[in-house]
């Protein structure tokens, strides 16, 4: 049987119906990413968000594709709010510290769902209390900013031809014109059909090492990115804490566990999840749980999804989206807009050419409207909920934006 499985060609964008499930998956997180923000107010519980933003993850996936009974759906990345000065991955289960939200706080949205194993990832960052008649200044601004703009020079760097390393530099030059600096060694993965780090990536601020090691790859029509960029206010380091994990992944190696505990735990992720993360709270006994991933872990069965932080008096800024490389141009399947208005920072790009760049639409400006598209801002950003359909419809005609940078 095994032989007849690798004969089976892999599903790519190519195909229509591989390009609605993305755009479905899109569409869920777009709408359960929206949703989340509208619950980030001071004092909410961090766990209790994350919690109502799986639920509705799952909730609107079950909605989709009824009839195929056997087509796997749900969450590909548990939704995760990482505060301040956490670089990423916190998302509370039951019996971990929970967090209470703060007026001023620089909150990072993460989360993922797919549909038949097709991908759709989004982070967003906002700052609780911000409006109008309280813009964000300072160093919150700063590296908000730098990596909205550095995401936005990346999608447009994402084109058939290009060199991941392109990307890589955009976003390393467009957080110093912030004085911030890209979390080292962070990366942007390929997605495939239920894989969520695929072989091909694109390395933030790599170091000497992380730069020999790294291989260089050019991006192909029909690919498929989360293109992920966080950014630091401070030195870009991000480290472990005491803070307990809670997000794993099922790995391909095998060992015979020893434990019944880690054998139940194994056997669960295998049924529910494949090869998607998951949260411990998604567990009915999460105690058991905790324990039987100790094994499966040890023996790099599962592996985990640290919670890095960076010094306590810096802010950390993400924005992540999905992206198709159709052969007309990129297709942005998640995302949505940005408030760049209520963020006032006295730096902006230094390079005229990533400036240039930046400002050209990622979506074509359509004839026979009259008068250009807006530049900036949420140049890029799909609407949520019902509206990323037709958001992501008309970016799938956008033509590769030719660049200097």
């Amino acid at each position: 049987m095994a032989e007849v499985e690798k004969e089976v060609p892999e599903k790519t964008i190519a195909e229509d119906l591989v390009v609605t499930k993305y755009k479905l998956a899109g569409e869920i997180v777009n709408k359960t990413l929206k949703a989340v923000i509208d619950l980030c107010v001071a004092e909410a519980s961090v766990r209790d968000i994350c919690t109502k933003g799986d639920n509705l993850i799952t909730d609107e996936t079950s909605k989709v594709h009824k009839k195929e009974k056997d087509l796997k759906k749900g969450i590909a990345f548990p939704t995760c709010l990482s505060v301040n000065n956490c670089v990423c991955h916190f998302s509370p289960s039951k019996n971990d510290s929970d967090y209470t939200l703060k007026e001023g706080d620089v909150v990072k949205i993460d989360l993922g769902a797919h549909i038949d194993g097709f991908i759709a990832v989004a982070a967003h960052t906002v700052v609780i209390g911000a409006s109008n008649d309280k813009k964000v200044t300072g160093r919150q601004a700063d590296v908000v900013l730098a990596a909205y703009w550095a995401v936005q020079a990346a999608l447009r760097l994402l084109k058939a031809g290009n060199s991941n390393y392109t990307i890589t530099d955009a976003v390393q030059q467009i957080s110093e014109s912030y004085k911030c600096k890209p979390i080292e060694g962070m990366l942007s993965h390929e997605l495939k059909q239920f894989k969520i780090d695929g072989e091909k990536t694109i390395i933030q601020n790599p170091n000497e090492s992380q730069r020999k090691e790294h291989e260089k790859c050019t991006f192909e029509t029909h690919e498929v990115y989360a293109i992920d960029v966080i950014v630091s206010s401070g030195e870009g380091i991000g480290r472990e804490k005491d803070t307990k994990v809670s997000i794993y992944k099922k790995t391909d190696e095998n060992y015979m566990l020893k434990l019944k505990a880690s054998r139940a735990l194994l056997a669960e992720v295998k049924t529910k999840y494949g090869n998607m993360p998951f949260n411990i709270r998604h567990f009915d006994e999460e105690t058991k749980a905790r324990m039987g991933v100790v094994e499966c872990v040890s023996h790099k069965m599962i592996e985990p999804f640290q919670v890095l932080y960076e010094k306590p008096t810096e802010y950390v800024a993400q924005f992540k989206h999905t992206v198709l490389l159709m052969p007309n141009g990129v297709n942005l399947v998640t995302g949505i807009p940005f408030a760049e208005d209520l963020f006032v920072s006295e730096h902006s790009i230094a390079q005229p050419e990533l400036k240039e760049l930046v400002a050209t639409p990622l979506q074509p400006i359509k004839k026979g409207k009259g008068g250009a598209k807006k530049k900036g801002g949420t140049a890029g950003s799909a609407p949520a909920g019902n509206d990323a359909a037709a958001a992501t419809s008309k970016v799938e005609s956008t033509p590769a934006v030719e660049t200097k940078a």
